[in-house]
């Protein structure tokens, strides 16, 4: 044993030099006096043991000293990356509409539908560029040439119209062409190039196949022929157009 210090304590001899910061060392006769230490330091190591198990199954790197940790910043980013895909696979995933939930489908007016309803005030194109206001022709057999010129269609519309009773052809191009008719009949041959009657009639343009309107005097349709084959397809609204 050595001999106490100055002041009483235990003794210091044969201890290698230690740092000043440490301040003075006492190392006590009897080892049970650092019992409560020890036990304090028991406790810090087997926490720092439970953290670095912890990090070891999340997979993070242990941490160096003065760097600030990386795995709780990287472990929070992938939960939030998670919850958003999550969120998304919820948002698209394809549900069993309800009954209430199923869409009303409108379908498009049908020749049916369009009968009695207004012809739109509409401007037509003659064979000098002119205008022509179609509500002016009125009461008329219309016919839409521009997916066939179906000159035999033309021709039994103007040999069947009362006195009065206008036949106009109506051309998809800008300039309308002629159609052949019987000498003696009256047909009035116009261009429709913005497509606004087709629009009207929401009916797209078919080869070998006209179409045709009976309008009366007030600008109301009596009958729309889709896909107009004879005279026979309206003959007897003919009667109604002159009223």
């Amino acid at each position: 044993m050595g001999m106490p210090d100055a002041d009483g304590h235990g003794p210091t001899d044969g201890l290698p030099g230690l740092p000043p910061e440490w301040g003075r060392v006492v190392v006590p006769d009897d080892a049970s006096a650092l019992a409560e230490e020890a036990a304090q330091v028991r406790r810090e190591l087997r926490r720092q043991a439970g953290r670095s198990r912890w990090r070891r199954l999340l997979g993070l790197a242990a941490r160096r000293a003065g760097r600030p940790p990386l795995g709780l910043p990287l472990l929070v980013l992938m939960v939030a990356l998670l919850t958003t895909v999550a969120g998304l696979f919820a948002v698209t995933w394809p549900r069993t509409p309800r009954s209430g939930d199923r869409p009303t489908v409108v379908p498009y007016p049908t020749a049916t539908d369009l009968t009695g309803r207004a012809l739109p005030a509409l401007e037509l194109v003659d064979a000098e560029e002119s205008t022509v206001s179609l509500r002016a022709l009125l009461p008329a057999v219309i016919i839409l040439v521009d997916g066939c010129p179906c000159p035999d269609r033309v021709a039994e519309a103007a040999a069947l119209a009362p006195p009065g009773v206008t036949v106009v052809t109506v051309h998809g191009t800008r300039a309308p062409r002629p159609t052949p008719v019987p000498s003696g009949a009256v047909v009035r041959p116009l261009a429709d190039p913005g497509g606004g009657l087709r629009a009207f009639l929401r009916l797209s343009s078919r080869p070998d196949t006209a179409t045709a309107l009976l309008v009366g005097r007030t600008g109301t349709l009596v009958r729309v022929v889709p896909d107009l084959r004879s005279a026979d397809d309206y003959r007897a609204d003919l009667a109604r157009l002159g009223t």
